[in-house]
Protein backbone atom coordinates (compact mmCIF):
# COMPACT_ATOMS: atom_id res chain seq x y z
CA UNK A 1 0.00 0.00 0.00
CA UNK A 2 1.28 3.38 -1.25
CA UNK A 3 2.02 6.06 1.76
CA UNK A 4 0.51 9.13 1.12
CA UNK A 5 1.71 12.92 2.69
CA UNK A 6 -1.11 15.41 2.01
CA UNK A 7 0.51 18.98 1.59
CA UNK A 8 -2.02 21.68 1.96
CA UNK A 9 -0.31 25.00 0.27
CA UNK A 10 2.20 25.15 -2.43
CA UNK A 11 4.41 27.23 -0.57
CA UNK A 12 7.75 27.21 0.35
CA UNK A 13 7.28 26.19 4.30
CA UNK A 14 5.18 23.23 3.28
CA UNK A 15 7.83 21.83 0.65
CA UNK A 16 10.49 22.17 3.05
CA UNK A 17 8.38 19.80 6.08
CA UNK A 18 7.61 17.68 2.32
CA UNK A 19 11.25 17.31 1.38
CA UNK A 20 12.12 15.84 5.15
CA UNK A 21 9.00 13.21 5.67
CA UNK A 22 8.04 12.12 1.96
CA UNK A 23 10.90 10.18 0.87
CA UNK A 24 9.64 6.52 -0.37
CA UNK A 25 6.10 8.34 -0.17
CA UNK A 26 3.37 9.96 -2.35
CA UNK A 27 2.95 13.69 -2.10
CA UNK A 28 -0.11 14.75 -2.71
CA UNK A 29 0.40 18.64 -3.30
CA UNK A 30 -2.12 20.84 -3.28
CA UNK A 31 -3.19 24.79 -3.61
CA UNK A 32 -5.94 27.15 -4.90
CA UNK A 33 -3.53 27.95 -8.04
CA UNK A 34 -2.48 25.63 -10.30
CA UNK A 35 0.73 27.65 -11.17
CA UNK A 36 1.57 27.27 -7.93
CA UNK A 37 1.13 23.51 -7.29
CA UNK A 38 2.95 22.83 -11.33
CA UNK A 39 5.97 24.99 -10.27
CA UNK A 40 6.16 23.36 -6.76
CA UNK A 41 5.80 20.03 -8.08
CA UNK A 42 8.59 20.37 -10.56
CA UNK A 43 10.90 21.48 -7.92
CA UNK A 44 9.68 18.56 -5.69
CA UNK A 45 9.80 15.69 -8.64
CA UNK A 46 13.32 17.12 -9.39
CA UNK A 47 14.67 16.32 -6.09
CA UNK A 48 13.60 12.72 -6.59
CA UNK A 49 9.88 12.73 -4.90
CA UNK A 50 6.92 10.87 -6.59
CA UNK A 51 4.40 13.97 -7.07
CA UNK A 52 0.69 14.19 -8.06
CA UNK A 53 -1.21 17.74 -7.75
CA UNK A 54 -4.64 18.77 -6.28
CA UNK A 55 -6.58 21.77 -6.37
CA UNK A 56 -7.84 22.81 -3.33
CA UNK A 57 -10.04 25.98 -2.53
CA UNK A 58 -10.14 25.22 1.78
CA UNK A 59 -13.00 27.85 2.46
CA UNK A 60 -15.34 25.13 0.43
CA UNK A 61 -15.78 21.78 2.74
CA UNK A 62 -16.91 20.14 -0.90
CA UNK A 63 -13.37 20.78 -2.12
CA UNK A 64 -11.55 19.65 0.77
CA UNK A 65 -13.33 16.25 0.75
CA UNK A 66 -12.92 15.96 -2.97
CA UNK A 67 -8.77 16.14 -2.07
CA UNK A 68 -9.48 13.41 0.86
CA UNK A 69 -10.81 11.26 -1.76
CA UNK A 70 -8.33 11.90 -4.32
CA UNK A 71 -5.42 11.00 -1.88
CA UNK A 72 -7.36 7.88 -0.63
CA UNK A 73 -7.35 6.82 -3.86
CA UNK A 74 -3.47 6.84 -4.12
CA UNK A 75 -3.03 5.63 -0.98
CA UNK A 76 -2.74 5.72 2.82
CA UNK A 77 -2.79 9.08 4.01
CA UNK A 78 -0.19 8.87 6.68
CA UNK A 79 1.00 12.74 7.04
CA UNK A 80 -1.05 16.01 6.35
CA UNK A 81 1.20 19.88 6.27
CA UNK A 82 -1.44 22.60 5.89
CA UNK A 83 0.25 25.46 5.10
CA UNK A 84 -2.63 27.09 3.36
CA UNK A 85 -3.58 30.52 4.32
CA UNK A 86 -3.99 34.12 3.58
CA UNK A 87 -2.24 37.34 5.68
CA UNK A 88 -3.63 40.22 6.90
CA UNK A 89 -2.36 42.34 3.90
CA UNK A 90 -3.84 39.73 1.65
CA UNK A 91 -7.60 39.52 2.53
CA UNK A 92 -10.23 41.23 4.51
CA UNK A 93 -11.35 40.16 8.23
CA UNK A 94 -14.39 37.94 6.39
CA UNK A 95 -12.04 36.16 3.83
CA UNK A 96 -9.31 35.71 6.50
CA UNK A 97 -11.95 33.86 8.86
CA UNK A 98 -13.00 31.72 6.39
CA UNK A 99 -9.69 30.34 4.74
CA UNK A 100 -7.62 30.61 7.75
CA UNK A 101 -10.01 29.42 10.76
CA UNK A 102 -12.84 27.86 9.27
CA UNK A 103 -10.98 25.95 6.28
CA UNK A 104 -8.10 24.80 9.07
CA UNK A 105 -11.11 23.60 11.22
CA UNK A 106 -12.63 21.72 8.17
CA UNK A 107 -9.07 20.29 7.15
CA UNK A 108 -8.39 18.86 10.40
CA UNK A 109 -12.41 17.78 10.56
CA UNK A 110 -11.89 15.61 7.60
CA UNK A 111 -8.52 14.59 7.43
CA UNK A 112 -9.03 13.10 10.81
CA UNK A 113 -11.88 11.01 9.73
CA UNK A 114 -9.41 8.67 7.59
CA UNK A 115 -5.69 9.48 8.99
CA UNK A 116 -3.88 6.07 8.69
CA UNK A 117 -2.47 4.91 12.41
CA UNK A 118 0.95 6.33 13.31
CA UNK A 119 0.08 8.73 10.97
CA UNK A 120 1.00 12.71 11.99
CA UNK A 121 -0.23 16.19 11.21
CA UNK A 122 1.49 19.53 11.56
CA UNK A 123 -0.44 22.94 11.12
CA UNK A 124 1.36 25.93 10.12
CA UNK A 125 -0.06 28.96 12.63
CA UNK A 126 1.84 31.87 13.23
CA UNK A 127 3.46 33.93 16.01
CA UNK A 128 0.21 36.28 15.63
CA UNK A 129 -2.13 34.07 17.56
CA UNK A 130 0.62 34.38 20.42
CA UNK A 131 0.42 38.24 20.17
CA UNK A 132 -3.65 38.27 20.98
CA UNK A 133 -4.90 38.92 24.26
CA UNK A 134 -5.88 36.15 26.43
CA UNK A 135 -9.75 35.13 25.58
CA UNK A 136 -12.02 33.84 28.27
CA UNK A 137 -12.38 30.44 28.73
CA UNK A 138 -15.91 29.64 27.14
CA UNK A 139 -14.36 31.82 23.89
CA UNK A 140 -11.08 29.12 23.77
CA UNK A 141 -13.46 26.46 24.03
CA UNK A 142 -15.81 27.86 21.44
CA UNK A 143 -12.73 28.12 19.03
CA UNK A 144 -11.54 24.59 19.82
CA UNK A 145 -14.85 22.51 19.79
CA UNK A 146 -17.50 24.43 17.57
CA UNK A 147 -18.31 22.21 14.84
CA UNK A 148 -16.50 23.82 11.60
CA UNK A 149 -19.79 23.97 9.76
CA UNK A 150 -21.32 26.58 13.23
CA UNK A 151 -17.94 28.07 13.97
CA UNK A 152 -17.85 31.25 11.73
CA UNK A 153 -21.77 31.66 13.03
CA UNK A 154 -20.10 32.30 17.00
CA UNK A 155 -21.00 35.74 18.08
CA UNK A 156 -17.14 36.63 19.14
CA UNK A 157 -16.33 36.24 15.22
CA UNK A 158 -19.00 38.48 13.82
CA UNK A 159 -17.61 41.16 11.28
CA UNK A 160 -18.98 43.98 13.71
CA UNK A 161 -16.75 42.37 16.26
CA UNK A 162 -13.74 41.60 13.96
CA UNK A 163 -13.61 44.54 11.51
CA UNK A 164 -9.73 44.38 11.35
CA UNK A 165 -7.95 42.19 9.42
CA UNK A 166 -4.72 41.69 11.62
CA UNK A 167 -7.37 40.89 14.66
CA UNK A 168 -9.10 38.30 12.33
CA UNK A 169 -5.91 36.81 11.36
CA UNK A 170 -4.74 36.68 15.34
CA UNK A 171 -8.06 35.10 16.18
CA UNK A 172 -8.21 32.69 13.65
CA UNK A 173 -4.16 31.69 14.26
CA UNK A 174 -5.36 31.13 18.23
CA UNK A 175 -7.86 29.44 16.93
CA UNK A 176 -6.14 27.22 15.20
CA UNK A 177 -3.86 26.43 17.76
CA UNK A 178 -6.67 25.69 19.78
CA UNK A 179 -8.14 23.44 17.41
CA UNK A 180 -5.45 21.06 17.07
CA UNK A 181 -5.62 20.59 20.87
CA UNK A 182 -8.75 19.39 20.42
CA UNK A 183 -8.35 17.59 17.09
CA UNK A 184 -5.72 16.12 18.52
CA UNK A 185 -7.50 13.76 21.17
CA UNK A 186 -9.86 12.94 18.24
CA UNK A 187 -6.95 11.74 15.68
CA UNK A 188 -5.13 10.26 18.98
CA UNK A 189 -8.54 7.54 19.00
CA UNK A 190 -6.95 6.55 15.49
CA UNK A 191 -3.77 6.79 16.75
CA UNK A 192 -2.70 9.44 15.13
CA UNK A 193 -0.51 12.67 16.36
CA UNK A 194 -1.67 16.25 15.74
CA UNK A 195 0.74 19.32 15.97
CA UNK A 196 0.78 23.19 15.65
CA UNK A 197 4.07 25.15 14.49
CA UNK A 198 4.12 29.09 15.20
CA UNK A 199 6.91 30.57 13.22
CA UNK A 200 7.54 34.03 13.39
CA UNK A 201 8.68 36.60 10.61
CA UNK A 202 9.71 33.37 7.71
CA UNK A 203 11.16 34.57 4.55
CA UNK A 204 8.34 33.71 2.04
CA UNK A 205 6.17 35.57 -0.49
CA UNK A 206 3.49 35.86 1.56
CA UNK A 207 6.54 37.45 4.68
CA UNK A 208 7.73 39.51 1.56
CA UNK A 209 4.19 41.14 0.77
CA UNK A 210 3.67 41.81 4.35
CA UNK A 211 7.16 43.58 4.63
CA UNK A 212 6.30 45.92 1.66
CA UNK A 213 2.92 46.27 2.75
CA UNK A 214 1.54 49.01 5.21
CA UNK A 215 2.74 46.79 8.39
CA UNK A 216 6.26 46.42 6.84
CA UNK A 217 7.73 48.72 9.40
CA UNK A 218 6.34 46.87 12.06
CA UNK A 219 7.64 43.80 10.82
CA UNK A 220 11.31 44.98 10.64
CA UNK A 221 10.74 46.36 14.20
CA UNK A 222 10.24 42.88 15.22
CA UNK A 223 13.35 41.56 13.55
CA UNK A 224 15.56 43.99 14.78
CA UNK A 225 14.11 43.78 18.28
CA UNK A 226 14.10 39.68 18.28
CA UNK A 227 16.80 37.66 20.24
CA UNK A 228 17.93 36.09 17.44
CA UNK A 229 18.30 39.22 15.05
CA UNK A 230 17.01 37.93 11.72
CA UNK A 231 14.39 36.56 10.00
CA UNK A 232 13.86 32.65 9.47
CA UNK A 233 13.89 30.03 6.57
CA UNK A 234 11.73 27.70 5.48
CA UNK A 235 14.08 25.17 6.20
CA UNK A 236 14.27 25.66 9.91
CA UNK A 237 10.79 25.42 9.76
CA UNK A 238 11.02 22.45 7.96
CA UNK A 239 13.80 21.03 10.56
CA UNK A 240 10.91 21.61 13.57
CA UNK A 241 7.76 19.78 11.28
CA UNK A 242 10.37 16.64 10.47
CA UNK A 243 10.66 15.87 13.70
CA UNK A 244 6.85 16.31 15.00
CA UNK A 245 5.75 14.22 12.17
CA UNK A 246 8.59 11.85 12.71
CA UNK A 247 9.11 8.68 15.55
CA UNK A 248 11.59 11.49 17.24
CA UNK A 249 8.37 13.24 17.71
CA UNK A 250 6.25 10.02 18.79
CA UNK A 251 5.25 11.50 22.13
CA UNK A 252 4.18 14.84 20.78
CA UNK A 253 0.70 15.53 20.00
CA UNK A 254 -1.94 18.18 21.25
CA UNK A 255 1.19 21.00 21.21
CA UNK A 256 1.58 24.77 19.82
CA UNK A 257 5.56 25.21 19.07
CA UNK A 258 6.48 28.73 18.80
CA UNK A 259 9.59 29.43 16.79
CA UNK A 260 9.77 33.18 16.22
CA UNK A 261 13.58 33.77 16.81
CA UNK A 262 12.56 35.34 20.47
CA UNK A 263 10.38 38.19 18.90
CA UNK A 264 6.86 37.53 21.81
CA UNK A 265 9.99 36.97 24.25
CA UNK A 266 11.06 40.11 23.47
CA UNK A 267 7.66 41.87 23.77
Amino acid sequence: MTNVIVVIGAGSIGQAIARRVSAGKHIVLADLLQQNTDTAAKVLADAGFEVSTAIVDISSPLSIRSLVERAMCIGSITGVIHAAGVSPSQASPATILKVDLYGTAVVLEEFGNVITHGGAGVVIGSLSGHRLPALTPDEDRALAMTPANELLALPMLQLEQVTDPLRAYQISKRGNSLRVRAEAVRWGKRGARLNTISPGIIITPLAKDELAGPRGDGYRRMIEMCAVGRAGTPDEVGTVGALLMGQDGAFITGSDFLMDGGVTAAY
